[in-house]
């Protein structure tokens, strides 16, 4: 356009200029030009800006507030503190909480055998001793989509908005007799407002959850929270089909079992070990001294002890307490 002004400038025939150079050449002397162009770009992105934050807003309210106010995900997370104070009592007091990354040692701690996890023990546990607790996962929505979203993008992104629409009801004001400006700020100014709204309700309610699991909002980005819960939740459903195909293959070993005719002398086949009784055997060889069974804190104890009150050691107590104890 510039080169073009020059052009007409310096007096030489604007009808040998090329189609397209003549229309930008009138094309430029629309008054205010990039204001208009800047207007018409806002207002042309605008749906589709929208119908892409919406749906992020949605899944951050709805998982933050899920998880803080999920009772089940709460009872879950108190029987995974008990097993691992457990663990930890010969070395340390009882601890009163956990960072959430600790939730990813649940699939590295294994048992002997490496042939279960401790999410599977503490999967068998919640099926025998806690079935009101096997879905609850059910009762968190929109971890996953939740994992994937950029707040401050979003935040960015909304503030590029309030700035269009300013930059819109400006040029109207310019242009009063437009009636598609007149339309499109009628029309989208409410869409803004609930948009701005719920953006600050998605923030309030990731602080809230963030900070009621110990962690900062301000450098735990939703990318860094959520996967916590995504992970854990991932590895319990699989946990979960574990335990389902290993139940089915016993009861088919106990038909085989029981199907055939044994002389009197025969001797059935030995009973195999329950990888349960190997994962507390291990855990019962990293208590020093070793573990006894009864009211000092026994694992048996504590899963039975959950069901009525939060988990708290035996030998937690002070000196004098234990006396008494």
């Amino acid at each position: 356009m510039k080169l073009l002004k020059n052009y007409e400038k310096d007096g030489r025939p604007l009808e040998e200029l090329a189609a397209e150079d003549q229309f930008v050449l009138r094309f430029g002397k629309i008054p205010r030009l990039n204001q208009r162009i800047n207007t018409l770009t806002f207002m042309g992105n605008f749906p589709d800006t929208v119908k892409r934050l919406q749906p992020q807003l949605d899944s951050l309210i709805s998982a933050s507030m899920s998880i803080k106010s999920s009772d089940k995900l709460k009872k879950i997370l108190e029987i995974v503190l008990a097993f691992g104070n457990y663990m930890n009592s010969s070395k340390r007091g009882a601890a009163y909480g956990f960072r959430l990354q600790s939730l990813d040692l649940l699939l590295e701690t294994k048992s002997t055998d490496r042939s279960q996890t401790l999410l599977h023990f503490i999967g068998n546990v919640i099926q025998e001793k806690y079935p009101d607790l096997v879905n609850f996962h059910s009762d968190l929505h929109f971890v996953d989509k939740a994992a994937l979203v950029s707040l401050d993008g979003i935040l960015q992104d909304i503030r590029s908005l309030e700035r269009g629409m300013e930059m819109t009801k400006k040029e109207f004001l310019v242009q009063d007799d437009s009636p598609v400006l007149k339309e499109f700020i009628k029309t989208n100014s409410t869409t803004l407002e609930t948009l701005i709204k719920d953006s600050k309700t998605a923030q309030e309610a990731y602080s809230s959850v963030v900070e009621y699991f110990g962690e900062n909002p301000k450098t735990t980005q939703p990318s860094m929270f959520f996967p916590f819960f995504g992970r854990f939740i991932k590895g319990y459903k699989a946990v979960q089909k574990d335990i389902e195909r290993k139940k089915k293959m016993e009861e088919l070993n106990e038909e085989k079992e029981q199907s055939p005719i044994k002389s009197p002398g025969q001797k059935g086949p030995a009973m195999p070990k329950m990888p349960q009784m190997d994962l507390i055997a291990e855990l019962k060889k990293r208590q020093k001294p070793p573990v006894r069974e009864g009211k000092d804190g026994a694992l048996e104890d504590i899963i039975t002890d959950l069901r009525n009150s939060p988990f708290r050691r035996g030998d937690g107590r002070r000196p004098a307490q234990r006396q008494d104890t």
